[in-house]
C-alpha cells in the first residue's frame, strides 16, 4: 500500500499488483536484447522530437502563405512617408485611411463590387446547376458515347482557355456566324445589336452550358460524388413513381448540398481571380480582376490627374496592397462563414483520400 501511494505522489500511474508504468518497462527492458532496446530507444526520442520538428514545418508553412496578406494589411494603413522608414516593419508608424480611400475611388470600388458580384454570383449559381446535371448523367446513365464525352470533360480540364480563347470571341464578336446574315438582311444597327463582347452574355452562356470557367473540373467533382452514392436511393425513388428529373431533385440535391456548396465556392473564387477570359471578352475595367490588372495606371490618372507621369515602383507599393486587400476581403470573409461547410464538402466529394 506504501508503495502504490509514493507512486501516486511521484505521478506515476499505477498498474496491476501495484506497480507503476515505469516499473513495469524496466521489468519488459531487462527480458528484451539490445536491437529491441535500441529501437524502444529511437521511438522514444521520436516521439519526443516530432512534435516540435511538427510545429517548426506547421509555423514556417504559415507564416509563407500569411506573409502577403500580413503585408498587404500593413502597407494599406501606413502613410507613405512610412516606407522609406527602415524603423517601420510590420505595424505603422503613422496609421492612415487615406492609402484606402484613394485606392477606392481608383478602383470605383463599389460600383466594381457590384459588377464582380452580378458576373461572379449569377455565373457561379448557374455553372454549378450545369455540372451538376451533367455530372449526374456521367455517373448514373448508360448511353452510346458516353466515354467519348467524359473524355472531353477531362480535355477540358487539361486544355487551358487560351486555347479556345479566340475562336470563342468570334463566335460571341460575331454571333455564332449568323451577326452577317442579319446585317446583310436588316441593316448595320440590327447586326451590331447581336454583338455580345462587353456583354454579361459572354460570361452567362458558357455557364449555361455547362463550359464556364474549371467547369470541367466541376463536372468531375459532381461525377465522383454521385457514383459514391447508394443505388438504392434511385431505386426507392423510382418504386414510389418519381422518373429520374424528380429523383434528381427529391433525392440527390438533399444528399449532395457538401458538394454543391464546394464547387460554388471554387467558382466564386475562380471567377472572382479570372481576368484572361475577362480581358478577352470586355473592354471595360468592370470587374475586381481587372482594375487589379489596370491599377497602376488608374492610379497614376486618380493620383496624378495623368497616366503617362513616372513614378517608381517602390511609391505605388501602397496603393498596390490597399487594392489586393480590397479584392481579397470579400473572398475571406465568404471563406471564414463557410469553412466549416467548405471542409466537410471537400472530404464528401472525393478530392481527398
Amino acid at each position: 500500500m506504501a508503495k502504490k501511494e509514493l507512486a501516486a505522489a511521484a505521478g506515476e500511474k499505477v498498474i496491476g499488483n501495484g506497480l507503476s508504468k515505469k516499473e513495469i518497462q524496466k521489468i519488459h527492458m531487462q527480458n528484451m536484447n539490445k536491437e529491441e532496446i535500441a529501437y524502444l530507444k529511437r521511438k522514444a526520442a521520436l516521439e519526443k522530437v516530432w512534435p516540435v520538428f511538427r510545429f517548426i514545418i506547421l509555423f514556417g508553412l504559415c507564416f509563407i502563405i500569411l506573409y502577403p496578406l500580413i503585408y498587404m494589411v500593413s502597407c494599406a494603413f501606413r502613410a507613405q512617408e512610412d516606407m522609406n522608414d527602415p524603423t517601420v516593419m510590420w505595424i505603422p508608424r503613422h496609421f492612415t485611411l487615406k492609402i484606402l480611400d484613394q485606392t477606392m475611388r481608383a478602383m470605383d470600388f463599389w460600383n466594381t463590387l457590384g459588377n464582380t458580384l452580378f458576373l461572379n454570383i449569377g455565373c457561379s449559381l448557374v455553372q454549378v446547376v450545369t455540372c451538376a446535371i451533367t455530372g449526374y448523367g456521367f455517373a448514373r446513365f448508360k448511353f452510346k458515347g458516353k466515354n467519348l464525352l467524359f473524355g472531353i470533360v477531362l480535355m477540358m480540364i487539361l486544355v487551358p482557355n487560351q486555347i479556345i480563347a479566340i475562336p470563342q470571341y468570334m463566335e460571341f464578336r460575331y454571333f455564332f456566324g449568323l451577326q452577317p446574315l442579319i446585317q446583310n438582311a436588316f441593316g448595320n444597327a440590327a447586326g451590331s445589336a447581336f454583338n455580345l463582347i462587353d456583354s454579361p452574355w459572354t460570361m452567362y452562356l458558357p455557364a449555361m452550358t455547362a463550359n464556364g470557367i474549371r467547369a470541367g473540373l466541376m463536372i468531375f467533382i459532381f461525377r465522383q460524388f454521385f457514383k459514391g452514392l447508394p443505388k438504392e436511393l434511385e431505386d426507392a425513388a423510382y418504386l414510389d413513381g418519381c422518373g429520374p428529373f424528380k429523383t434528381f431533385i427529391k433525392v440527390m440535391i438533399p444528399n449532395a448540398a457538401s458538394s454543391f456548396l464546394t464547387v460554388f465556392l471554387f467558382s466564386v473564387v475562380w471567377y472572382w481571380n479570372d481576368y484572361y477570359v475577362s480581358s478577352t471578352f470586355f473592354t471595360e475595367n468592370s470587374t475586381m480582376a481587372l482594375m487589379l490588372k489596370n491599377l497602376d495606371k488608374l492610379l497614376l490618372i486618380e493620383l496624378f490627374g495623368s497616366a503617362t507621369v513616372q513614378v517608381s515602383a517602390r511609391e505605388q507599393i501602397l496603393w498596390m496592397e490597399a487594392g489586393c486587400l480590397l479584392a481579397v476581403t470579400p473572398l475571406l470573409i465568404m471563406y471564414v462563414c463557410l469553412q466549416k461547410y467548405f471542409t466537410e464538402g471537400i472530404e464528401r466529394s472525393g478530392l481527398v483520400g
